[in-house]
């Protein structure tokens, strides 16, 4: 496929913006860029998809999320609002998960599928959990992955507070789909160990996980000082703070992914760079849940990988890059604070550069010849001038992910003039709201 008459913004280590470009598409990559006019010349019978002066940019990439909150959406619990993180664990998340049967899982997996591919998120790093739907479960939500068209790591959090059965269930879903994955490798689909947090899990389980994943090539993905109450329980615990205890416990590395690292000190940055492990900021998801900022500039500066993910918000992390220009800011009062170029960097180079833990033979995050070709094409008519070099400003200030008219993910159209071509999106919504009022009903909220 040709793609004709775009504004094509390559990004990369040296970003260009080329005018009336044009894109070769093959076996699912970028083969050739050059210009609208050379292109049609060079291949006069390819099919053509015209761009019609549209802003062609890489798709984008979220770093950690969780399909199976769909459902939480409106979702009213009884009684007073929460006044703390843990209560919102205990009176929402870990009743709507314990709520979860395979269905949900899947059709959560779908709402929040189309939701990316509207938003022009093809690749997403998720963590799943349905104590009472396990065993599978990860299957299910592979399925949904393979139907969509965009790709997606998966995992399966493992904890302590369904009782220990369930922590073992857990342990031995993460290892069979794992397994599956060396055994039957997919361009869209693919693995990490998951482990809910240092807060709901004891020694002998992140032994027992560790001990499992010893064969299996694999990192971990594991929430990791989101809340206070993580610090306080390890401290009560282990008397370490939380990434000490997950070092000593082993969970940490170039392929494990800490997601949060809100309550973190200076020494803890330095075992997480020393040890290359992937820290994940979501900063919509911390102001919702009142529990600080990550020290984003700080890590950085003291070596650790920060990445850009959602946690379960919308897919749309166009906003997720304007939460963290704005929020941090205002958290340190410095209009100085998170400029608009690293913000890019993470939600384009970091996450990228994440992705290839998992898909270490695909380029992403760029619009360049071996690259995949994951872009989309937006109706975006800046009223000032649009370069290479301002184009992060353009983000955070002038586009809406609204304006995404077409996704493609490895050289797949997966929305054409916003109408999604591999998923029902319609039929996905009208199911999803049956299940959904089934399961409040059944968690008796509303």
């Amino acid at each position: 496929m040709l793609i004709t008459h775009a504004r094509i913004a390559t990004l990369g280590d040296a970003p260009q913006l080329l005018d009336d470009g044009a894109l070769l598409i093959r076996d699912g990559k970028i083969a050739v860029l050059d210009t609208t006019m050379a292109l049609t010349t060079q291949y006069p019978y390819e099919e053509r998809l015209d761009a019609d002066g549209q802003l062609a940019l890489p798709a984008l990439l979220c770093g950690h999320t969780h399909f199976y909150g769909a459902f939480a959406r409106g979702w009213a619990y009884p009684g007073p609002a929460a006044t703390r993180f843990g209560e919102i664990l205990e009176r929402l998340w870990w009743r709507l998960d314990k709520g979860l049967t395979p269905e949900d899982v899947r059709y959560s997996a779908l709402v929040c599928l189309a939701d990316a591919i509207r938003h022009g998120t093809t690749t997403l790093v998720d963590h799943h959990a349905s104590p009472n739907a396990i065993e599978g479960s990860l299957d299910v939500l592979a399925e949904a992955v393979l139907q969509s068209g965009i790709r997606v790591s998966l995992c399966y959090e493992v904890t302590d507070r369904d009782g220990p059965a369930r922590a073992m269930a857990g342990i031995a879903e993460n290892v069979r789909f794992l397994r599956r994955m060396r055994q039957h490798p997919h361009p869209q689909l693919a693995a990490s160990f998951g482990l809910h947090a240092s807060l709901t899990l004891s020694d002998a389980t992140l032994a027992e996980a560790v001990a499992a994943a010893a064969d299996l090539e694999t990192g971990f993905h594991i929430h990791a000082a989101e809340g206070i109450e993580d610090v306080e329980d390890s401290l009560a615990k282990s008397g370490k703070r939380v990434i000490h205890r997950l070092h000593d416990a082993a969970i940490l590395g170039p392929r494990s992914i800490v997601a949060h690292a809100v309550h973190v000190d200076e020494r803890e940055m330095d075992v997480l760079a020393d040890t290359g492990t992937w820290v994940t900021h979501q900063p919509r998801s911390n102001m919702n849940n009142a529990v600080g900022f990550a020290q984003v500039e700080a890590m950085l500066a003291r070596g650790v990988r920060v990445a850009l993910g959602n946690d379960g918000f919308s897919n749309n992390m166009v906003a997720e890059m304007k939460t963290a220009y704005l929020g941090h800011k205002l958290v340190q009062r410095d209009p100085r604070a998170m400029p608009g170029d690293l913000v890019f960097r993470l939600a384009y180079d970091a996450n990228a550069e994440l992705a290839r833990i998992f898909w270490p033979a695909q380029q992403l995050g760029v619009l360049t010849p071996g690259a995949m070709a994951d872009l989309v094409l937006v109706d975006y008519k800046p009223t000032t001038p649009l370069t290479a070099g301002n184009l992060p400003w353009h983000i955070l200030f002038g586009y809406e992910a609204s304006m995404i008219a077409t996704t493609i993910s490895a050289g797949q159209v997966l929305m054409r003039d916003r109408r999604l071509l591999t998923l029902d999106e319609e039929a996905i919504t009208a199911r999803s709201r049956e299940l959904a009022a089934a399961l409040w009903k059944r968690l008796s909220v509303g």
